[in-house]
């Protein structure tokens, strides 16, 4: 009971409280302007005199500070009373007042915010004005607005029931008028209705989707209204797909629009963004090609991102986002087409017309055999695509196919063409280049053996060039001379200078009567050797005899020699045909010119022995180098193969063959193209005469020899 006196105190009511008169009502009440409020209150007690059942009750209602018997209350049921013009028509008094007093308070306004108390008539005596009982009104902006129900998502074609309720009303209050409106159905489909809830049924269609449908709610005859509005959610498929572009973490995407087409440089940061509509919201995903790189499940996003922080060229494809709900799907493409200068540069070669290619990096070597073909095919990764080009010392070389000009065609491989071979790549981006050495191989090209008598020894050279340099070595009989040898009686030496080896070979003691002297060259690609028989006449035989006379012995040599010419002849044809070589045409010597020394004049102490030695052919091994020797300025001379007879006073003429020593795997020349070459070479014996001068034993099958005395 504090309270009540409290507030008769602050809102200046009587000092003092009768505790016959009791009320009960809601100290506090809040409302918004323009809607209805209903005030709780009842009588707990009042006394009972002067007055009896039939006695009628009256009540009113006034507000705070007013004076009862002056001033208009705001509600009564006392007959003829009048009321404030304001609120006439708005304020009842509900009940029948034997116990209520409750207040009715219709289409509130702003004005209405105050305290009222209520006063109590019954018979002369109870004339009470409850002022210690009084509420206070409180009335706000209006901010209440009617409650749409509608489904999340409205199903196209479906028939939906929508409902527009205004909370917060009682029996007592007035209904609002409902009014429905939007895009979703004509003007007529839902007139204004005053009722406390209102129901539209509507069906909708996919173009409804996104657009309003509001429900108003009218308050009073002042025109305070209300209204809510909503959005339809009309489910469909994913549509209005847009993929947009950014070329930095910050930046904002920009829409690619109606363009497929992308390019981006090696390295550049790219970013793609994927936005769709649709209802449900759609799974989103990204692929390049067949290859799904990231997906996301519906989680209130409507877009999906693709980043690329540093775009390397196997980026470069179709990428494809994609939109799927249960109603359908939706796509887009972009095609990232990624420029980067010319990179992965190599050479593919093939040799000999041979299909397996080998692939060659920089500043590789190349080993080819002479006479063979090689191809060379330059390719690169680039975008756009390299030019490519070959030079050589410089000079850019014309393709061998304009329609490619990365091949390189070598049809046959001379020792000219040794040397370094560059292919260019270059496109605007930038440009490589790949070097490849040409080394030629070939087997050994075997000079000699030239041989001489000097300085009472025989003295022998040999040469022979080949790529890469060829190992030669000296066979004496079946002895073997390898490398630098020094003694007694033989002394070798060897040196080599670039391609070129050179061997010398000096015998001072050791000659016998049948001495056969071999040469040999080799290397990977092939062998070549050239052999010397040495066959003296029969010991004593005309020794002395031409110290009687020169011209004797000259002319019985003479007389001997055109006896034996025809036998000479039929056993050199015999011999040529045994051994696959045919026999030479006799043909007459030449004179000497005049003037010169004839080199067939013999002292009378001359010996004089001529031989053939032939070597039946061999199978196919290094070809013949017919072209003049190349090397270095220290090389043999380019004659050298043909070796100036040195005459003494005692000559022996004697012809070398050369024989070709095994063929290597990569060797494939054949024997036939290149006929086998006679070699000469004159050895001179001064005197003494050699230690054994008797007669050859067995000989080599490989010789035939014929002596005139």
């Amino acid at each position: 009971m504090l309270l009540p006196l409290l507030l008769a105190v602050l809102w200046g009511g009587s000092g003092a409280q009768d505790p016959r008169f009791q009320l009960k009502v809601q100290e506090w009440v809040s409302v918004q302007e323009g809607l209805c409020v209903v005030v709780s209150c009842s009588i707990e007690s009042y006394p009972r005199r002067q007055w009896t059942d039939s006695t009628p009750a009256y009540g009113s209602w006034y507000k705070d500070q007013a004076d009862t018997g002056v001033d208009l209350p705001v509600a009564t049921n006392k007959p003829d009373q009048e009321v404030q013009t304001g609120a006439k028509g708005r304020f009842q008094l509900l009940g029948n007042l034997s116990r209520s007093c409750s207040l009715l308070i219709r289409d509130i306004r702003l004005e209405d915010h105050a305290a009222y108390f209520f006063r109590l008539e019954r018979g002369p005596y109870v004339r009470y004005n409850f002022k210690e009982y009084k509420f206070f009104l409180e009335v706000t902006a209006l901010t209440q607005k009617p409650e749409i129900y509608i489904p999340e998502t409205l199903e196209p074609g479906r028939q939906v029931t929508l409902l527009c309720v205004f909370p917060g009303t009682s029996e007592e209050c007035p209904s609002p008028t409902l009014s429905w409106r939007g895009a979703a159905f004509p003007s007529d489909g839902a007139g204004p209705r005053t009722s406390h809830f209102s129901a539209l049924s509507l069906t909708p269609r996919p173009q409804d989707h996104d657009t309003e449908l509001t429900c108003g709610a009218d308050l009073s005859r002042k025109g305070v209204s209300t209204e809510t509005t909503v959005r339809l959610n009309v489910a469909h498929a994913p549509r209005n797909l847009v993929i947009s572009v950014s070329w930095s973490n910050v930046s904002a995407p920009e829409p690619q629009g109606n363009s497929s087409h992308l390019e981006a440089q090696k390295g550049q940061f790219l970013r793609l963004l994927c936005t769709a509509e649709s209802v449900p919201l759609a799974t989103l995903s990204w692929a390049l090609g067949d290859r799904i790189l990231s997906w996301a499940h519906p989680s209130g996003s409507r877009t999906l991102e693709l980043v690329l922080p540093r775009v390397k060229a196997e980026d470069a494809g179709r990428y494809t986002c994609r939109a799927e709900n249960r109603l359908g799907s939706e796509s887009g493409s972009l095609d990232l087409s990624v420029q980067y200068a010319p990179e992965n540069l190599r050479v593919m070669a093939s040799q000999a017309n041979r299909t397996v290619l080998e692939s060659f990096g920089n500043c590789t070597s190349i080993p080819v055999l002479e006479g063979q073909s090689l191809r060379l095919l330059c390719v690169t990764h680039s975008n756009p695509p390299a030019q490519l080009s070959w030079t050589r010392a410089g000079q850019t070389l014309a393709p061998s196919q304009l329609s490619d000009p990365g091949l390189l065609e070598l049809p046959q491989i001379q020792t000219e063409q040794e040397g370094e071979f560059t292919c260019w790549a270059q496109n605007p981006l930038g440009s490589q280049n790949l070097s490849l050495s040409l080394l030629v191989v070939y087997p050994p090209q075997l000079l000699g053996p030239s041989c001489s008598w000097e300085d009472g020894g025989l003295h022998c050279s040999c040469s022979s060039r080949a790529q890469p340099a060829p190992s030669l070595r000296w066979r004496l009989g079946e002895e073997l001379l390898d490398g630098n040898l020094s003694n007694a009686s033989v002394k070798v030496t060897s040196s080599s200078t670039g391609p070129w080896v050179n061997s010398s070979l000096s015998l001072g003691e050791g000659l016998s009567s049948s001495l056969r002297l071999s040469c040999e060259a080799q290397n990977v690609h092939g062998a070549q050797s050239a052999t010397v028989l040495l066959q003296p006449d029969e010991k004593g035989l005309a020794s002395t005899a031409f110290t009687s006379g020169v011209f004797l012995g000259l002319g019985l040599a003479a007389l001997l020699l055109l006896c034996l010419l025809p036998v000479l002849l039929k056993a050199l044809r015999k011999r040529g045909t045994q051994a696959g070589v045919p026999a030479p045409d006799p043909a007459p010597a030449p004179a000497p010119a005049p003037g010169e020394t004839p080199r067939s004049r013999i002292s009378r102490r001359s010996t004089i022995l001529d031989y053939i030695n032939v070597i039946p052919r061999a199978g196919p091994l290094a070809p013949k180098r017919k072209g003049k020797p190349r090397g270095p300025s220290q090389a043999p001379p380019p004659d050298a193969h043909t070796l100036e007879p040195r005459m003494n006073q005692k000559e022996l003429h004697f012809v070398s063959h050369n024989c070709p020593g095994p063929k290597s795997a990569m060797q494939v020349p054949d024997s036939e193209n290149h006929p086998e070459e006679l070699h000469y070479a004159v050895l001179n014996f001064p005197d003494p005469r050699p230690r054994e001068s008797q007669g050859p034993k067995d000989f080599h099958s490989e010789y035939a020899a014929v002596q005139f005395h």
